[in-house]
């Protein structure tokens, strides 16, 4: 007796039972599926949902009345199974079958029991198409078999590639093909283009049936434009307009001149991201109970646009009203921590200046050998006076110590490179702050894509296991570069490097520069932690040849070594100590060159003890943001060679955020200044090549060392000026920099300045300036005057996709007689 298809009184939808296939599309079907060589025609298609039928013991689960057979209620009249036949199977052996089936020869025939050996059949996923038929006592079961997947193709994809698609797609070559599985790679394949900010994206997935079963699955692929964020708007502000917050956002409205940027796309994580970055903004201004209330997005129609809402709620403003501290540690006395606290009362609550606060506080506690200190600021609101009371809680946290560091994930640097960048070893106390500073020590290695640091308990509550995860990263370099500079011309470099020698850390490479003014070579050789200890130690060999002949009369080389070493007394105090012993020519002079170039024309060795101490607080030192630095230095020459001179060095630089006036990240406020002095012993050639020039890079709009004494030219003699620099040197500069409108995401930003300095102090091999002893080589000197030459302008930096551009429009405003000038400052570079 065969099974037939029925209704749903219900909805209408057919049952499909017996020799119908179980598969049928709940809301959309595959379309046009290939069948030996024909298009199956099925409907439009949004989803793919085949699905098998389901047992009525699932909650929600259709009846199994559905399934039911033109047969009576089940008795023992309807007869017994007396066999069980299988056919249709050729992978799948008889016994598995039998095995997967409720009913059993000597088993009733019994309707609920078929309808329950059919699903079971059906779950597999073994099986298209599965026919029960009853022949006398005989149960005959035909199968048809799901095919084999081939392999999985996908067409038309530019956006995602076809390794990032594999990996989301449950399916597999070799394995069996399910029209339901293919429907959920199918939402799958949409997930990957919606976090790519293509809602509008269309797959299709097609069936190429081939020889012994077995099928290609393609997937065909219409990414569709971007779906950008036409409109970013906020309900419920009152303190702030929507233009203040859309800057404290990361996602940006779209615009023509994004289009190097990504800010624009839709990306649901990032606006978790940008819910965050409202709420800090918020709290550091005061509004102690803001909330989000909702972050909807919203597709246009058409699916090309979004709309994104954030719902919000202020709350009232607080100012902070008490300020006090509490310790319950030992020894530690709170008035003793009153002179650390940094705030004060009726300033508005700033959340982040509150755990700043609170952060250094256990540092210092830390570093005076309470280990375990740890500070928790409380706070108590009083809505009608709108303050809040803060108080610091200074006690003693759990006491924790290392008993085991695990390094994992160093395929090829060694594991003492990374625990010699740990503040901690084993049996070490171990506090939130060490396990922040060790992650910062690993990175700035350079060597790892990720860095990070777990703990696990240890072998008793007081011991906690440190297990560093790390993933290498290439750390070889090759380089080829060109670019321009106002300095040396067109420029072309080429550079072999390894940052990670052999995994020891060590920095090897050798280089070469050349431009129309300068030929450069150089090997370098730096070990990080000599003989294992806190000491940097280093050697550079070199050779330098600068043609000056467009702004100097002369030419000037040199040849030789550096030896270096360098080690840290804390995270911010560090010394460095060089030794050089150089080679040097100064040459291509001509008849009308100064008379003071000319005594130069010679070759000299320099030999030279240099040193210098540099305390750091800047959070970039690429880019600095915040922070400042104080850096001392000095040179003694005379240890052998031509040379002797004393030389002293100063300089530091003060960066100040403009966030909280600003609303923005991008603006920086800083102050930089230096100053020099050298001195003569003994009886040295006093080599001009040796002296401070002022200019250039460190007094814009002025010429690379155009300030400061020079030879005055006159006819019938040396008609040429030359620059000679100086003695004494001292430069000052207050520089803003900030974003420029609608060009931020094109990385260009821009900068103000004014900058000023001189040099001054004639230090030559002799003077020539007394026509009674000079007689006819009288050169006057002009511009020794340590009056300061101030400039102002503007600068723009680009990070292009060619290299880094920086242009520097100075205007002189105070000036010497004859200092030369450079209006326009230009220069740009990439390594490829």
């Amino acid at each position: 007796m065969g099974f037939r298809a029925e209704s749903d009184p219900d909805g209408g939808r057919q049952i499909l039972t017996g020799k119908r296939s179980a598969l049928f599309v709940s809301v959309c079907v595959l379309p046009f599926f290939m069948v030996n060589g024909r298009k199956a025609h099925a409907a439009p298609v949004r989803s793919v949902q085949a699905q098998r039928p389901v047992s009525s013991a699932v909650p929600g689960a259709e009846p199994a009345r559905q399934y039911s057979a033109a047969m009576p209620a089940p008795s023992r009249a309807n007869g017994v199974i007396e066999d069980i036949r299988v056919s249709g199977n050729t992978r799948i052996e008889t016994n598995t079958v039998l095995s997967y089936m409720v009913v059993r020869p000597g088993d009733p025939f019994n309707q609920d029991d078929l309808d329950r050996s059919l699903k079971t059949l059906y779950a597999t996923g073994l099986f298209r198409d599965i026919t029960l038929r009853r022949e006398g006592g005989t149960l005959l079961v035909h199968l048809q078999e799901n095919p084999i997947v081939n392999r999985i193709v996908f067409e038309g994809n530019h956006a995602a590639k076809d390794e990032d698609l594999r990996k989301v797609l449950s399916l597999r070559p070799r394995a069996v093909f399910s029209a339901e599985t293919t429907g959920d790679d199918r939402q799958r394949i949409l997930e990957v283009y919606a976090q790519k900010a293509r809602f509008a994206a269309v797959v299709t997935p097609q069936i190429v049936r081939l020889a012994h079963n077995r099928v290609d699955v393609v997937f065909q692929i219409n990414e569709g434009p971007q779906t950008l964020i036409r409109k970013i708007s906020f309900v419920g502000n009152k303190a702030y307009s929507e233009a203040s917050l859309a800057g404290v956002v990361s996602s940006k409205e779209t615009a023509w001149y994004r289009f190097m940027g990504s800010s624009d796309e839709y990306n649901p994580d990032r606006l978790k991201y940008d819910g965050e970055l409202l709420r800090r903004y918020y709290l550091r201004n005061g509004y102690v109970d803001f909330q989000i209330k909702d972050v909807k997005g919203e597709l246009s129609p058409d699916r090309k646009s979004l709309y994104v809402t954030f719902t919000i709620d202020e709350g009232i403003r607080y100012r902070l009203g008490k300020v006090d501290i509490r310790s319950s540690l030992r020894h530690v006395p709170a008035q003793s921590l009153r002179k650390d606290i940094e705030l004060f009362s009726h300033q508005w609550y700033d959340a982040k200046a509150i755990q700043t606060n609170a952060t250094d506080m256990e540092e210092i506690l830390q570093s005076q050998g309470h280990p375990f200190a740890q500070v928790r600021p409380t706070i108590a609101r009083n809505p009608e006076k709108h303050t809040v009371n803060l108080l610091f809680d200074v006690s003693e946290g759990p006491r924790r110590y290392i008993e085991r560091i695990d390094i994992n994930g160093n395929t090829i640097t060694e594991d003492k490179v990374i625990r010699r960048q740990l503040p901690f070893a084993e049996g070490d106390p171990y506090t939130p702050s060490y396990k922040k500073y060790a992650k910062e020590g690993i990175n700035d290695l350079g060597f790892f894509k990720s860095v990070d640091i777990a703990d696990s308990p240890g072998s008793s509550p007081d011991r906690a296991n440190v297990a560093v995860n790390v993933v290498e990263k290439p750390t070889g370099e090759f380089s080829l570069g060109g670019g321009y500079s106002t300095d040396v011309g067109v420029i072309g470099n080429v550079g072999l490097k390894q940052h990670n020698l052999l995994g020891t850390g060590v920095d090897a490479g050798i280089s070469g520069t050349l431009s129309l003014w300068q030929q450069q070579a150089d090997i370098s050789f730096t070990n990080p932690s000599f003989l294992d200890r806190n000491l940097v130690a280093g050697a550079d060999i070199f050779f330098v040849e600068n043609n000056y002949q467009t702004y100097q009369n002369y030419s000037e080389g040199r040849y030789g070594i550096t030896l270096r070493m360098g080690y840290s007394y804390n995270r911010y105090l560090s010394q460095s100590w060089n030794y050089s012993l150089i080679r040097r020519w100064l040459g291509n002079t001509w008849s009308e060159s100064s008379w003071y170039v000319l005594d130069q024309e010679a070759k000299s060795l320099l030999s030279q003890i240099s040193t210098t101490m540099m305390y750091d607080r800047r959070d970039n030192r690429a880019a600095p943001h915040s922070g400042y630095y104080i850096s001392l230095g000095g040179d003694v020459a005379g240890v052998g060679g031509d040379e002797k001179y004393v030389r002293g060095k100063m300089s530091g630089g003060y960066y100040i955020p403009l966030d909280d006036v600003t609303n923005s990240h991008d603006w920086t406020l800083s102050f930089r200044g230096g100053l020099g002095y050298m001195a003569d012993w003994g009886h040295g050639r006093h080599d001009i090549i040796d002296n401070f020039y002022l200019g250039g890079s460190n007094l814009r709009g002025f010429l690379d060392g155009g300030v400061g004494p020079r030879s005055v030219g006159r006819p019938g003699g040396q008609a040429s000026e030359d620059l000679l620099g100086g003695r004494f040197m001292y430069n000052a500069s207050i520089q803003l920099n900030f974003p420029i409108p609608f060009l931020t995401d094109m990385g260009i930003a821009g900068r103000a300045f004014v900058d000023a300095g001189s040099v001054a102090g004639v230090r030559v091999t002799r003077l020539y300036t007394n026509p009674a002893t000079a007689g006819s080589r009288y050169t006057a000197i002009s511009g020794d005057r340590v009056e300061p030459r101030v400039s102002a302008g503007l600068g723009v930096s680009w990070k292009s996709p060619f290299g880094l551009v920086n242009i520097d429009l100075g205007v002189p405003i105070m000036r010497s007689y004859n200092d030369r000038t450079q209006l326009l400052r230009f220069g740009f570079g990439q390594q490829f």
